[in-house]
């Protein structure tokens, strides 16, 4: 394709020709290198050579295909779109002087204006927040009010502290910068300083130049241009990888582009990416999350820079992206962004833990932070020697990064002979050393090049503004960050949120099922009512509930809201859209879909109870419903995005809730209502969408009337001249009831508010939605967590961290046991030394079942464990590190396992698990423990009884010291940082006195110096005779030199090499290379070379069966020799024996002791949970009791105490599913990590978790109950079984419902829909919402329902055997024959059926009242006796017994048991036939 200009290129040079130009043309711009050293670059086909092949084949074809369309001048133009957008080049590496040759010519032809963006700064100094306080909040410290003084103080002058201060330097477009420091030195400080998120700080000071634009300008007008992306993938999980890109790039889809459409675009630009980033294979994969499944991580990883790189972002900070990711993976993100540095000509920032010498060697420069300080700034290939020559030795093999990392550190940095008093010490020292140093003058000189050229430069500043307003939509304004216009926003929004809903089909189709069930059970409930006046009450509970579970069963979406939120404010951030268009887009996709879903709900509900049947009643039945529905999911969504996290939203909309089910109207009419708190019904949305449905109802309804007074014997020959109907709305001499008149006397409501409420309702949803659009965009921010490690209360040793803790970023100081105590930790660990077993397995084989028959995981596999000896167990991803670990521990679960695994050459101790210690990879603890009482919980229940608790305590401390903890034995775990965590799980197992420890991947997510720092103390560790096997990803030069032994493992767990590292790894080195394989060059890291050989690389193969090899090579038959020797030498000597007789170590009493201690001590330091258990029972006691506050002893009044005990039990779902998250933790903690352990009994745990609950759902119901007994009304005399009932039993009941619900479920989330599910059924069916005698073929359920026994004795016994004063509207009025008083014709009647005469020696107008006690309103209309209140009272408590059964059982069999409940049912079936 080098051809001289005059040639004719054809149709498919002049395509290369495109492609060439594409990738490079910007490159022109970079004609004169600096002298700082540029990294090397990568192939463009680095991840997948077929997909460029295909889509360089692709792109000529459509290059042919639009030649005669397009002006040639025009065609070999590409706009800014595709200056990142990597078209391929062809195979190869870059050509630059063809690209340059390429790129003038065309650039002369372009008329699209390219841009580039740089970034210089000087004095830079970030201020943050100090940390307000180092010790652990507890329910005391919370309720003290001198606490309360201390917060107030701190809000008005809060206390600041530099985070960075005194930086300077350039990045370039096409640039790398690597930022290299210690956690919490200030790496995420400096790259959102830089990528200009300047709001997440207390002030930013300095001189920060982007080219020739201030932050300001560039947030006000560019902000999409330069963007931090966060070390999380955080994305729409129902989304495919495709959809995700595809919206990234319509996002930000220039006006003038080298493509015709829009569409042509983001089809071409996705496919470069996808094809660029090796994800063509997963394009219409979701991307997943934890609970969806998805692409893989590193996939993941890749779709974040696609994504980035689709908003063609010209400055890019990149925060620890490769954390959890192996070396290999690690190695793919950088290739990637170098590559999408050179070709896109962007400037990229990047900090990344365990940095590789080939992953350093891709970048241009380097800057090292030291405490908040710059200790070099500058060309990546000088820094190594920059630091020697200041007077530092780098170690062994010590990668580069490491070093640099190491040097920042004093217990990790080693000084040359001659330099220890001349070196640089303390991170001042360091920054001074730097500015005084030749390349920090070459640093401030490279500075002064790029500003000369870049900053205050008005042209160049106009040519940028030029390129930026050309890629505007045109009604888009000039100086906006959004490049498409505000309806494109829409449209695209819309896209995707209906590619959500697609994604997440499943959820869909159960809620619309879910409502259909619910209509259909309520709907039989109320099943066909009749046109008397006896349904009238039922056909107000059938749409109070139509409108009321429609409208909040929105309440749901609240975590799903939280969940997006940083998506959304990353997108927003990168100027993709304004959050509101978001909130917006989804408003507009939910309308139809929730319309769909009360359709199919209103049809079955409304002809199943048998409303009017009329269809202008039914349609205005249904518009109120989807009305008062989308109104109040606005209102909900709204609340959400007023706070900053999910707690205190769902704690409002909770209470919100109550205050709105009260004040509807229906518990309570209007006309019963207290003055001070009647306003409520003017705000509450449901009160004018239930007055329309009841009046939409009621207006056409002549009900006939079910109970004429007087009726009966001796009135058989009376007229209706003479007769009456009780229910209110009556009239005298009519036997119907005019609905309306009903409602009107009833409840003040009338027919001519229809539609006044509609408009209302309209109104309360236009309201709320755009009150959630101003909120969305206003408060996009999430909640950040602590970045501070908590002391407990009291403790000494807060004073001592306190200087490495106050910081916003996470502080992990990482050497403790490397100097200083060594000796002492040594002392400690040879005290401690562990018995000399030799652990030993040989041909272990692992099968496990699968959909298409077996799947062996391990193949024959041998090896054993000395005392003393450091055994590393390596392999690529898939090849079964974790799965032997798991197989060699005894704690697989399914499966076959076939070979020996002998202690001394004889059968493992019955005991095995409880004498070997698993530090897993994920460090589980209860957050709130301190790191001494997770240690003693540890000891205590794993050490023998007969060991006396001093000296289970003083060995505690002993492991403190060797875990280098002591200064953090007061520190709460949740708030430790990553080393101190993973020192604290070594030390949980250490504690049990094991006679071998097994870790899995200790080092994974550490930084180097962390890792160093665990790997040393587990070489401390057997150098005092513990036997450790540990799984390590990837290692260092030098971290893999500390091991003693490797077993390397490939895919299928076949055994690759098992045997001695040797001095320097030459030994296994020597095996590699006389087996076959390349020679290891002198620099190479032994770890990744043995990967690479065995083709385990991300881009490596082997043609070498290296399972072969091992099996016919001398070191296999010498490990088969080895294994013989060690088990007849140990066949000599007795077997180990069990130090534990029973199943456990301690005794189920103690056990239960020790658990209960723990759980009630973890809830005691979680005050935001007591206080909102304990606040959710005030508000509910003050707002219920105040609602039907001072009760009459009217009929109205004698059913608002019923609602009132109605209410009272309701608030045991939010609290129910509250005390679910705990139980549902302390469960994940004993399944993940103490089970396998045999810590405790399962039936120990259970008992302590019931113990430690009840107790405080006790406190809350009793000051519930004495917030609502007194307010409500109810006779002093009553209070003492009132009591009982709702303050003692009440609790006790719901805790241990709500905890056997939870058993069977997996997580929070399912737990809170189930309870509330199997909650509405003892709602519905408890003889309230729909009296016992209607209740039809559901009776059976309200005998079986709970709730119909605590309601029934709380209500007989609180209101029955009083009297009934009716109130002037409840009488009813009828006229006697002439000649008789009303005494004389209605006693007769009165003494049959009771009630009441007010003036029994009238002879008109007789004033009759139907009901003269209680008893006689609570027996006729729900079925309530007071004499059955002691009955209820041992029924309920049958209840509680039963639940108490169900926890232990189900967690038996959903969480305890192994293999399925069938299974083992047809197993005994077969056996019982045999």
């Amino acid at each position: 394709m080098d051809r001289s200009s005059h040639d004719e290129p054809s149709k498919e040079d002049n395509a290369s020709t495109q492609i060439d130009h594409s990738l490079k043309q910007s490159e022109s711009r970079d004609i004169v290198e600096t002298e700082h050293s540029r990294g090397p670059h990568v192939e463009v086909d680095f991840f997948d050579p077929a997909g460029v092949h295909e889509l360089r084949k692709t792109i000529t074809q459509m290059s042919g295909q639009r030649r005669d369309d397009v002006n040639p001048s025009k065609a070999s133009r590409i706009s800014d779109a595709s200056s990142d957008a990597t078209l391929s080049p062809g195979d190869g590496p870059f050509d630059f002087e063809k690209t340059l040759r390429l790129a003038v010519r065309k650039a002369e032809e372009s008329e699209i204006k390219l841009r580039e963006l740089g970034v210089v700064f000087e004095d830079l100094r970030v201020v943050g927040l100090g940390a307000a306080t180092t010790y652990q909040p507890t329910l005391g410290s919370t309720l003290n009010p001198l606490n309360f003084i201390e917060t107030a103080k701190q809000l008005r002058h809060p206390p600041t502290r530099d985070l960075l201060s005194g930086f300077e330097g350039c990045v370039r477009p096409g640039e790398m910068l690597l930022v290299l420091g210690s956690p919490g030195a200030g790496c995420s400080t400096l790259l959102r300083t830089l990528a200009n998120q300047r709001s997440d700080f207390h002030a930013v000071h300095g001189d920060v130049h982007y080219d020739s634009f201030t932050p300001e300008e560039i947030h006000k007008h560019y902000r999409g241009d330069v963007q931090y992306c966060p070390e999380d993938d955080v994305h729409f999980p129902t989304l495919t990888v495709k959809e995700t890109l595809g919206f990234a790039a319509r996002m930000r889809t220039p006006r003038t582009r080298i493509h015709s459409s829009r569409e042509e675009h983001i089809e071409s630009l996705t496919s470069v990416l996808a094809t660029i980033f090796g994800l063509r294979h997963a394009q219409n994969t979701l991307v997943g999350d934890a609970g969806i499944r998805g692409v893989s991580g590193g996939e993941k990883k890749r779709v974040s820079i696609s994504e980035v790189m689709a908003t063609r972002s010209l400055l890019t900070s990149w925060d620890n992206s490769t954390r959890g990711l192996d070396a290999s993976t690690a190695l793919e993100f950088v290739r990637a962004l170098r590559l999408a540095t050179d070709i896109g000509r962007t400037s990229t920032i990047v900090s990344i833990y365990q940095a590789g010498e080939s992953l350093y060697e891709l970048f241009d420069k380097v800057c090292v932070i030291y405490e908040g300080k710059m200790a070099y700034f500058g060309s990546a290939k000088r820094a190594r020697q920059y630091f020697i020559d200041m007077g530092y030795e780098p170690a062994n093999r010590q990668t580069t990064a490491d070093f640099l990392v190491a040097v920042t550190d004093p217990n990790g940095r080693t000084a040359r002979p001659g330099f220890e008093a001349r070196a640089p010490r303390t991170a001042v020292e360091f920054a001074e050393y730097f500015k005084s140093s030749d390349l920090g003058a070459l640093n401030r000189e490279d500075m002064e090049t790029y500003k000369e050229t870049s900053v205050g430069k008005p042209e160049k500043a106009l040519e940028y503004r030029e390129s930026s307003r050309a890629e505007h939509a045109k009604t888009t304004p000039p100086g906006s960050s959004f490049i498409i216009s505000l309806p494109m926003q829409a449209r695209a929004l819309m896209l995707r949120r209906l590619q959500i809903i697609k994604g997440a089909k499943a959820a869909q189709v159960i809620q619309t099922a879910t409502f259909i069930l619910q209509a259909v059970i309520v709907g039989t409930i109320f099943l066909r009512l009749s046109d008397t006046t006896a349904t009238f009450f039922s056909r107000g509970g059938v749409l109070f509930f139509g409108l009321l579970f429609a409208a909040l069963s929105t309440m749901a979406e609240i975590p799903a809201l939280f969940a997006q939120r940083p998506i959304v404010l990353r997108h927003s951030r990168a100027a993709m859209y304004h959050p509101y268009m978001e909130a917006l887009a989804l408003t507009l996709i939910d309308m139809p879909m929730t319309a769909i879903t009360l359709i199919f709900f209103s049809i079955v509900l409304y002809f199943l109870v048998g409303l009017q049947q009329s269809a202008a009643q039914f349609f205005t039945f249904l518009l109120f419903v989807v009305t008062i529905t989308i109104s109040m999911k606005a209102y909900f969504r709204a609340l959400a995005a007023v706070f900053k996290s999910p707690a205190p939203a769902q704690a409002i909309a909770g209470v919100s809730v109550l205050i709105l089910t009260l004040y509807t109207g229906y518990n309570i009419p209007p006309p019963s209502m207290i003055g001070a708190l009647k306003w409520i019904t003017y705000i509450n949305p449901l009160k004018y969408g239930f007055e329309a449905l009841m009046v939409n109802e009621f207006h056409t309804i002549n009900g006939e009337c079910a109970t004429l007074v007087p009726q009966g014997p001796g009135y058989t020959n009376i007229t209706l001249a003479n007769q009456v109907c009780t229910t209110v709305g009556s009239l005298p001499g009519q036997a119907q009831v005019n609905g309306a008149r009903y409602l009107g006397m009833s409840f003040q409501y009338y027919y001519s508010h229809l539609w006044r409420n509609f408009g209302i309702n309209v109104a309360f949803g236009i309201g709320f939605i755009i009150i959630l659009l101003i909120v969305t965009e206003l408060n996009s921010k999430s909640s950040v967590g602590s970045s501070v490690t908590l002391f407990k209360r009291g403790s000494k040793a807060v004073t001592a961290a306190r200087s490495s803790t106050l910081d916003e970023e996470k502080i992990e100081s990482t050497h403790e046991t490397v100097a200083g105590a060594a000796m002492e930790v040594k002392n400690a660990m040879v005290e401690a030394s562990a018995t000399k077993n030799t652990f030993s397995f040989q041909g272990l084989t692992y099968v496990v079942p699968v959909s298409d028959g077996h799947r062996r995981l391990l193949d024959d596999v041998s090896g054993y464990v000395a005392p003393g000896k450091l055994t590393a167990l390596m392999g690529e991803s898939g090849a079964g590190k974790t799965t032997l670990l798991n197989v060699l521990s005894e704690r697989t679960t399914g499966g076959v396992v076939t070979g020996d695994r002998l202690m001394n050459g004889q059968a493992l101790p019955i005991d095995f698990r409880a004498q070997t210690g698993y530090v897993q990879q994920m460090d589980t603890h209860l957050p709130t423990a301190t790191v001494r009482e997770a240690l003693l919980f540890s000891a205590k229940l794993r050490q023998p009884a007969s060991v006396p608790l001093e000296e289970k305590e003083a060995y505690v401390d002993k492991c403190l010291k060797m875990c280098g903890l002591e200064a953090y034995a007061d520190a709460v775990v949740g708030s430790l940082g990553v080393e101190h965590r993973k020192r604290t799980t070594i030390g949980v197992e250490l504690v049990a006195k094991p006679s071998l420890i097994f870790l899995d991947e200790p080092t994974s997510g550490l930084d180097s110096q962390s890792a160093w720092a665990i790997v040393c103390f587990l070489r401390n560790l057997a150098d005092s005779g513990q036997s450790i096997v540990c799984t390590i990803h990837q290692p260092s030069a030098e971290l893999f030199e500390v091991f003693d032994r490797l077993l390397l493992l490939r895919k299928g767990g076949q055994t690759v090499y098992f045997g001695d590292l040797g001095h320097r790894s030459t030994q296994l080195i020597n095996y590699f290379e006389r087996s076959g394989g390349r020679p290891c060059g002198d620099a190479e890291n032994p770890a990744e070379y043995i990967l690479d050989v065995i083709g385990a690389g991300a881009t490596a193969s082997s043609d070498i069966d290296w399972y072969e090899k091992w099996k016919a090579s001398n070191e296999s038959r010498q490990l088969a020799c080895e294994l013989e020797e060690i088990h007849s030498e140990g066949r000599q000597r007795p077997p180990v024996t069990a130090a534990m007789l029973n199943e456990f170590s301690t005794s189920w009493g103690y056990q239960v002791t020790t658990l209960l201690r723990r759980t009630l001590s973890s809830y005691w330091r979680d005050p935001s949970y007591l206080m909102s258990k304990l606040g959710v029972n005030i508000a509910a006691g003050l707002l219920i009791g105040f609602t039907f506050f001072k009760a009459k002893d009217s009929i109205q009044g004698t059913q608002n105490k019923l609602f009132a005990v109605f209410m009272s039990t309701i608030i045991s779902v939010p609290l129910s599913n509250q005390l679910q998250v705990p139980f549902l933790d302390m469960r994940t903690i004993y399944e993940i990590r103490e089970r396998h352990s045999s810590m405790y009994s399962w039936t120990a745990l259970i008992t302590a978790q019931i113990l430690a609950e009840i107790p405080w759902n006790i406190l809350g119901s009793s000051l519930y109950f004495l917030c609502w007994f007194w307010t409500v009304s109810f006779p002093n005399d009553r209070a003492g079984f009132t009591y009982l009932m709702l303050g003692v039993v009440f609790p006790i009941y719901y805790t241990t419902i709500g905890q056997a619900v939870a058993a069977i479920c997996p997580n929070a989330e399912i737990a809170a829909l189930l309870f509330s599910f199997l909650f509405s059924f003892v709602l519905s069916f408890n003889g309230v919402l729909q009296p016992f005698r209607e209740l039809g073929w559901w009776q059976w359920m309200y005998r079986l329902s709970p709730f119909t026994y605590l309601i029934e004795a709380l209500l007989g016994q609180a209101v029955g055997r009083t009297v009934i004063n009716c109130a002037a509207e409840e009488l009813v009025t009828l006229d006697p024959p002439s000649g008789t008083t009303c005494a004389q014709y209605l006693n007769p009647y009165i003494n049959s059926t009771g009630g009441y005469l007010t003036n029994p020696d009238a002879s008109s107008g007789c004033m009759y009242c139907s009901y003269s006690s209680t008893d006689a309103f609570l027996s006729e209309s729900f079925n309530i006796y007071y004499s059955h209140h002691w009955r209820d009272f041992g029924i309920f408590c049958a209840y509680i017994v039963f639940n108490f059964v169900c926890v232990y059982l189900f967690t038996y069999l959903f969480r305890v048991r192994t293999g399925s409940l069938l299974g083992s049912l047809k197993k005994r079936l077969a056996r019982s036939r045999s």
